[in-house]
């Protein structure tokens, strides 16, 4: 089991998320929810591109994952 950190950004047209471990893996929808759901779906075909590429699957790295708040 792969597991990938998600990165999910408010925009003005509605919702981005990627998958730093997997470049170009992006999704984009009017809703979170929505936006979420069609991640995974990128994610899973993503990795199946690779597969079918013989192109190895990177795990996640060590990479910690911080809010910063700046008044």
């Amino acid at each position: 089991m792969h597991r990938y950190i998600v990165l999910i950004e408010k925009t003005e047209d509605g919702y981005n998320a990627s998958v730093p471990a997997l470049p170009g893996c992006v999704a984009m929808a009017d809703t979170k929810k929505e936006t979420e759901e069609l991640i995974y779906q990128a994610i899973l075909f993503h990795i199946e591109g690779m597969k079918e590429e013989g192109l190895e699957i990177p795990e996640e790295s060590e990479t910690e994952v911080e809010t910063m708040v700046f008044a």
